[in-house]
C-alpha cells in the first residue's frame, strides 16, 4: 500500500509490548512506534531498541513508522541513527517549522520523513516544508496547534479550519499525501465519525488515531463505499483492458478520462486495507503511484537503502 493510500495510521507508545503484538492483528494501514509524547524521559532508551526490534519483527505488510523526538531534546540525534538502521518506512518528526529540520533528520536517518505542522510557524512555512528534500507527507498536529493558537480547549475545530486547509493545499502543492490529526475523546465514536468526515471534505487522505476502537471509523469514512468500488472496478477494467494512458467507458456508459481512472485506482487501492489485503483492486506500484513527488520520494528511498 502507498502512503497516500491509507485510511488510518495508528499511534502507539514504542514502550508498550503488549499495544505492539496487538498491532500487528487490527485492520489499521499505518503503525507508528511513539518515542515522543507517550513514553516518559526514562523510559526512551528501552523504548527506541523495543521499537528497532518490533519493526525488525514486522507488521504484516502495514506501513510503518516512528515519531521521534523534535531537535533540541537529548535523544534526537540518537533516534535519528538508530532510525538509519531500522526497519521503518517512515521517521515521524514533531513540531516542523522550517524544511532543514526535515532535511536533516532525512540525510541521517536515509528514510522518508512525514512532518507534523503544529504551530502557526509551521503551518506558514508548510508550502516550503512540503517541497523539501525528504518530505514523503504532512501530518496536521491539532492538539499543538490549538494551544499556539490560542484556541480554547473546548472549542470546535472553526478556528483550525484555514490552517488545516493550509496544510492540504501544501501538501498537494507538492504532490505528497497529508493527514488529519488524532481525535482526543476516545469514548465518542460517532464524534470521530464527523471529525472524520469533516476532514475527507477538507481533502484529507486519512486520520491519525491513538486508539485500536478508532480504526474501523477511519477505514470506513476514509475508504471508498460499495458502490464507488464496484464502480470503480468497471472503470479500471474498462480503461486499463484497451489502453494504458487513455480512459475508458464508465459504469454508467459515458467516456472517462485518464483522471477518472487514476481516481478509481486510488479508491480501490484504500478497499485493500493492511497490506492491501481485503479484497481491494491489486494494480501495479507504477499503475497506483500517480503522484510525481511520492514516486520520487519512493526511488530516493530506494536507492539510499541500497547503500
Amino acid at each position: 500500500m502507498l502512503l497516500r493510500h491509507a485510511r488510518s495510521l495508528l499511534f502507539l507508545p514504542a514502550s508498550n509490548a503488549r499495544a505492539i503484538t496487538k498491532a500487528r492483528s487490527l485492520p489499521c494501514d499505518m503503525v507508528i512506534l511513539d518515542l515522543e509524547d507517550a513514553v516518559p524521559d526514562e523510559a526512551k532508551a528501552d523504548a527506541r531498541a523495543g521499537a528497532v526490534a518490533a519493526l525488525a519483527e514486522g507488521f504484516g505488510g502495514r506501513i510503518t513508522g516512528v515519531r521521534i523526538n523534535v531537535e533540541g531534546t537529548p535523544w534526537h540525534g540518537m533516534e535519528m541513527v538508530a532510525m538509519k538502521g531500522a526497519s521503518a518506512d517512515y521517521v515521524v518528526l514533531p513540531k516542523v517549522e522550517n524544511a532543514k529540520q526535515v532535511r536533516d533528520v532525512f540525510s541521517v536517518a536515509q528514510k522518508p520523513v512525514i512532518a507534523m505542522i503544529e504551530s502557526a510557524k509551521g503551518v506558514l512555512a508548510a508550502p516550503s516544508i512540503a517541497a523539501g528534500e525528504g518530505c514523503a507527507a504532512l501530518f496536521i498536529g491539532v492538539n499543538d496547534l490549538r494551544r499556539d493558537l490560542g484556541i480554547p480547549a473546548g472549542a470546535g475545530r472553526e478556528g483550525l479550519t484555514l490552517a488545516m486547509q493550509t496544510v492540504v493545499l501544501a501538501a498537494r502543492a507538492a504532490g505528497i499525501a497529508v493527514f488529519d490529526g488524532v481525535y482526543n475523546r476516545l469514548d465518542d465514536l460517532d464524534g470521530l465519525a464527523a471529525e472524520c468526515v469533516a476532514g475527507h471534505h477538507l481533502g484529507f487522505d486519512g486520520k491519525t488515531l491513538i486508539h485500536p476502537a478508532q480504526v474501523a471509523v477511519a477505514n470506513e469514512v476514509f475508504g471508498p463505499d460499495a458502490q464507488a468500488l464496484a464502480d470503480a472496478r468497471r472503470l479500471i477494467e474498462a480503461a486499463t483492458g484497451t489502453r494504458t494512458e487513455g480512459g475508458g467507458e464508465g459504469p454508467d456508459g459515458a467516456v472517462r478520462g485518464a483522471d477518472d481512472r487514476d481516481d478509481a485506482c486510488r479508491g480501490g487501492a484504500r478497499s485493500g486495507g493492511a497490506g492491501g489485503r481485503g479484497g481491494g483492486v491489486r494494480l501495479s506500484r507504477h499503475t497506483l503511484c500517480r503522484d510525481a513527488g511520492l514516486r520520487t520520494m519512493l526511488a530516493s528511498s530506494a536507492a539510499l537503502r541500497s547503500k
